[in-house]
């Protein structure tokens, strides 16, 4: 009995192993292989050329830059994003005034705040960013306009086309398109947790502040840890690339003000042919990638919390 188990386990991790391994696994080989070449992508030949692509990345001052923007991208947004979104979360679920048979509430309305929060995640990335775009026009845009409007006229900086506010800018629309997803999931974590608990720590005195540190932040912080991993991937990922190659100029921002990790790898793939230089970015990117993860799961490790 316990052979036929493991074979009708095998029987059905082939496939799925199979497919991961040739669809994931052997494109990661790929890329490391060919980032040892000087293949430009656009024809079949290619020499084996060392670690002369790694040698340039070294010295490569746009390398530098896109890689510190991509540092910010993947500290910042998560910590702002997830930050706001367990904020709102707590407000629209156990941060309303206590009703009549209810001691514990979310704010009033907060079926609609809900809606609100979400509605960015029904918008794909590219109108997202099209949208901002025209907000961020120095002539005309709403954003400026409003600042006139109160009185601010003197304070209307070009936000996409300078080097001082570009990256902030793109970084606040990518806040503002991603908070929703999380307000929802936190929202859906915080419901689980039982009443009881608030209401318990209510009768003892506990603030809302206290009741959020002590229950809610606990109680989720196995729901965190993943959304942090998963905003981090965003950040390295097609998110900041889809902000950035739409929304400024060149694409990359003036003097690569906005330049990321992705943008740079389809810039030299596509606009310089050479993929092989592109792939030797990737790599780096990946290793970010792993190390941002392995950070956050092991800085993040605690004994899980049963209830």
């Amino acid at each position: 009995m316990q052979h036929g188990k493991y074979r009708f386990i095998v029987g059905f991790l082939v496939a799925p192993l199979a497919l991961y391994a040739i669809f994931v696994i052997w494109p990661f080989i790929q890329s490391i292989y060919y980032s040892f070449t000087d293949w430009t992508g656009l024809s079949p030949d290619f020499k084996m050329v060392g670690f002369d692509n790694y040698t340039r990345l070294l010295h490569d001052d746009i390398f530098w830059k896109s890689l510190q923007h991509s540092v910010i991208f993947v500290v910042l947004l998560p910590l702002v994003t997830l930050s706001l979104a367990l904020f709102f979360a707590f407000m629209l679920n156990v941060g309303g005034r206590r009703r009549k048979g209810a001691a514990v509430a979310g704010v009033r309305g907060s079926g609609f705040y809900k809606i609100a929060y979400f509605f960015p995640q029904v918008l794909s990335v590219t109108i997202v960013a099209l949208l901002f775009r025209f907000i961020y026009n120095p002539s005309g845009g709403l954003l400026n306009s409003a600042l006139d409007a109160i009185g601010l006229g003197s304070f209307q900086p070009q936000w996409l086309g300078d080097p001082t506010w570009a990256l902030w800018a793109v970084m606040a629309v990518l806040v503002w398109s991603t908070v929703g997803f999380f307000v929802v999931l936190f929202s859906a974590g915080m419901a689980s947790i039982p009443k009881d608990f608030y209401e318990a720590a209510l009768l003892d005195g506990a603030s809302r502040i206290t009741t959020f540190f002590k229950i809610t932040l606990p109680l989720l912080w196995d729901t965190i840890q993943s959304g942090w991993v998963y905003m981090g991937i965003l950040a390295l990922g097609a998110e900041a690339f889809s902000a950035v190659n739409i929304m400024t100029v060149g694409p990359g921002g003036p003097d690569y003000s906005t330049t990321v990790l992705p943008l740079y790898v389809y810039q030299s793939a596509f606009r310089d042919a050479n993929a092989a230089y592109a792939t030797t970015i990737g790599v780096a990117l990946l290793i970010v990638t792993l190390l941002f993860a392995a950070i956050v799961m092991r800085l993040g490790r605690r004994d899980r919390l049963e209830y």
